[in-house]
């Protein structure tokens, strides 16, 4: 298949990741390209140059219009606008069999923007209003429509979501994130730092314990570091960097606790499943997906509350490390989830087959 993969725009496809959105459309357009699909990328121009890239925009934007100043601001909508618009034409004309749409920009989803390609447009995040009336005003027997967990399908559609909607975990490689048969008694944290993933909460909740923790991940939030997480760093507790993939695994699997802390609906949480892979167990806020993605992998309290959490950390310690591995395994692979992927395609493909004979029926 020729794939057009349209990415959001706000930071590179590139490593070291900023987040899992950014991550996702990575292992998508490599796990593509290995199976032998045609890969085109539509996203900021300095991604992953490995890749075929067809810039939306010349570079990411946060580099042009950072998101701390000019979040909302009509230059940077126009800017964004402007690249989306051209790509989307681009698209509709490039011949392709299939879009899979992870921008989360609302013009892939308006009927006049790529035309009648078929697509597959990927929800990363919880409803929000710029977004949510195009996603209804936009189902049609072509467009698909996935999210990463059953309480994410809930929440965009509480009413019940349409047949040209379903669940697709996400799936990472369990060879980049190997396995550790003991930790070293010591926590682990790791994602972007910003309020809502609870940073400060995790080293509450590990001093408390009284065991060691590390934090790996983007400073995101440069105001929400400097008042209320680098002010209580120190001794146990320390800031281990932006680690590459690989890095990152080592530094995981070494710990024998991972502390995943949403203090928002997290639609899935990419970084658990990787603690997971390395055998790693979770202490997790109750929050969005995150029962759904750890089950038996861990010990789940309360939304933001680290006084459970730190009581939770003995207890997912006390978990067999071969418990998370096998439930990676078992759901969350990149296989599963890219024939997932596949399966879509040909589903969109095959509906806008049938559409288009419909509505121009072979006579004779």
């Amino acid at each position: 298949m020729r794939v057009a993969l349209l990415a959001h725009v706000r930071q590179p496809i590139a490593e070291p990741f900023m987040g899992g959105m950014e991550a996702h459309s990575w292992h998508l357009a490599a796990g593509l390209a290995k199976r032998g699909h045609e890969v085109v990328l539509f996203a900021a121009g300095d991604s992953d140059p490995r890749f075929l890239i067809d810039p939306v925009l010349t570079e990411h934007y946060e580099r042009t219009f950072p998101w701390a100043d000019h979040r909302g601001s009509m230059p940077l909508i126009a800017y964004v606008d402007a690249g989306f618009a051209s790509a989307c034409d681009r698209i509709a004309r490039g011949g392709f069999d299939v879009v899979h749409n992870n921008s989360l920009h609302r013009f892939p989803l308006q009927r006049a923007s790529i035309g009648e390609v078929p697509t597959v447009t990927s929800l990363h995040v919880p409803p929000f209003d710029a977004l949510h009336w195009f996603v209804k005003d936009s189902a049609r027997p072509w467009h698909h429509f996935t999210v990463t967990s059953a309480s994410q399908l809930a929440a965009w559609w509480p009413d019940g979501a349409p047949t040209q909607s379903s669940v697709l975990h996400n799936g990472i490689d369990p060879a980049a994130w190997p396995f550790v048969p003991t930790g070293n008694g010591s926590a682990v944290w790791s994602g972007r730092i910003t309020p809502n993933k609870g940073t400060h909460l995790a080293i509450e909740a590990a001093r408390r314990a009284g065991v060691s923790l590390t934090l790996f991940g983007i400073v995101e939030d440069r105001e929400y570091w400097q008042a209320l997480v680098e002010p209580i760093l120190g001794g146990s507790v320390r800031y281990g960097g932006h680690l590459d993939a690989r890095m990152l695994a080592t530094e995981i699997g070494r710990a024998s606790v991972f502390l995943f802390t949403p203090c928002w609906d997290e639609p899935f949480g990419l970084v658990a499943i990787e603690a997971m892979a390395c055998g790693v167990p979770i202490a997790a806020f109750g929050m969005g997906a995150a029962r759904e993605v750890v089950a038996e992998a861990g010990a789940i309290v309360s939304a933001g509350n680290a006084i459970e959490l730190s009581d939770a950390i003995p207890v997912a310690m006390a978990i067999n490390r071969a418990v998370p591995r096998d439930r990676v395994l078992a759901n969350f692979t990149d296989e599963i989830w890219l024939d997932g992927c596949e399966r879509l395609y040909e589903c969109v493909g095959t509906a806008n087959a049938k559409s288009r004979l419909q509505e121009h029926p072979v006579v004779g």
